[in-house]
């Protein structure tokens, strides 16, 4: 019998077929279509905090009379862009990072004012001041122009959307030119993520990702920083159901018990709530826990519920820390018995997705947060949360 050859293309649709069958597809999690304003707030949300703060109710008055005292709302801010913005450790040399990341703190500022007065004058003002980034950016240089990036573009993210998206006036020619900013200057540098760095690094890469992806209607973004993100939270935060030893990031080269007691700063034992860097500071765990709940919320308003997989990881990790911040001893057998407080103005958003919408008991967490409040902003990239998120049922 002579033997019958394929054509070509018919043996490539076989091994196609074959390889879609053989390795498993990664699931999609960007919605159908983007809701909008929708990055770290939503609409009702939005319009609960302008109804609690026009009817003078608690803590949203004081939280609101936080904010329009800082210097970051002024009207009279004159934003500083420069074309490289250039960011050792530590931010030294500091070449731009505090004007960046305070102007994009100020845009946020300056678009929450505009939301709650619907006084044009704030829009403007926002609007002016990402204008004139995003005509002048071109580079994030030195090692830390990932996490500047991160910290700038979360910032960026929540003040775009909420402008564009409520009727403020801003023209399309500068939509167009912010949003080519963010999709070429910004997300490069973030989206892959860094598996070897200390976990707040890529936490707050992933939260700034999916910001932005949101804004640019981006899938492909938005699949790969949800991606990420998953796998990120289970090795920043330990539980009992780990095993013996936490998870580490794929990727990051970070295998032998060695070296994962390195990579947890010294850590030999492992308890619920545990952070990766805990024995570091609480602070920067605090940006840790902060981007997973904005995060979180970013999803949530893209009709993505994560917080079913992170819950019990973000309800120990927050009681745990919320109790040696208020001054509990600290037992040798963590961080030998000595920790570096100040975790800073990051516990409202989780605090509000757990307790409030949820209804999880969080004694520690709760008495932190309502003696912090009003929480204001760590000049980085968290800002106004007590504003945004306290009580906040939607």
């Amino acid at each position: 019998m002579p033997v019958r050859w394929r054509p070509l293309s018919a043996l490539l649709s076989l091994l196609t077929a074959f390889a879609l069958v053989s390795v498993p597809q990664a699931a999609s999690a960007a919605p159908p279509s983007f809701t909008h304003p929708g990055v770290f707030l939503n609409r009702a949300q939005l319009d609960f905090v302008r109804d609690r703060v026009n009817s003078g109710a608690q803590p949203q008055a004081a939280a609101y009379a936080q904010m329009t005292a800082s210097p970051l709302a002024s009207l009279n801010r004159q934003p500083k862009p420069r074309a490289v913005v250039e960011c050792g450790p530590y931010s030294n040399p500091n070449l731009g990072c505090t004007d960046e990341r305070q102007d994009a703190i100020a845009a946020y500022t300056n678009a929450l004012n505009w939301y709650i007065t619907r006084d044009s004058r704030y829009a403007n003002k926002a609007i002016s001041i990402m204008d004139a980034w995003s005509a002048v950016l071109k580079d994030h240089t030195n090692s830390n122009a990932p996490l500047q990036t991160a910290w700038s573009g979360t910032s960026w993210a929540k003040a775009a959307e909420i402008i564009r998206h409520t009727g403020a006036g801003w023209p399309r020619a500068g939509i167009d030119r912010f949003a080519t900013m963010l999709r070429q200057v910004y997300l490069p540098e973030i989206i892959n993520g860094r598996a070897n760095t200390n976990g707040n690094w890529e936490l707050t890469m992933m939260e700034a990702s999916l910001g932005i992806a949101v804004f640019l209607e981006d899938k492909a973004a938005y699949d790969k920083a949800v991606g990420i993100f998953r796998t990120r939270v289970p090795a920043f935060i330990y539980l009992p159901s780990d095993g013996a030893l936490p998870k580490t990031p794929p990727g990051s080269g970070i295998d032998t018990r060695d070296e994962i007691i390195g990579y947890w700063h010294g850590q030999q034992s492992f308890v619920a709530g545990l952070a990766q860097e805990t024995c570091r500071d609480f602070t920067h765990t605090g940006y840790g826990v902060a981007s997973i709940a904005s995060f979180a919320e970013t999803a949530r308003h893209q009709g993505q519920n994560l917080y079913p997989e992170i819950q019990d990881r973000l309800r120990h990790t927050l009681g745990f820390h919320a109790k040696y911040e208020l001054g509990e001893p600290v037992p040798s057998s963590i961080c030998g018995g000595s920790v570096k407080r100040g975790l800073g103005p990051v516990p409202e958003v989780a605090f509000t997705a757990l307790n409030t919408r949820l209804g999880i008991p969080m004694s520690n967490t709760q008495k932190l947060v309502e003696q912090q409040r009003p929480a204001g902003t760590n000049s980085l990239f968290v800002a106004w949360q007590t504003l945004t998120h306290a009580g906040n049922p939607n």
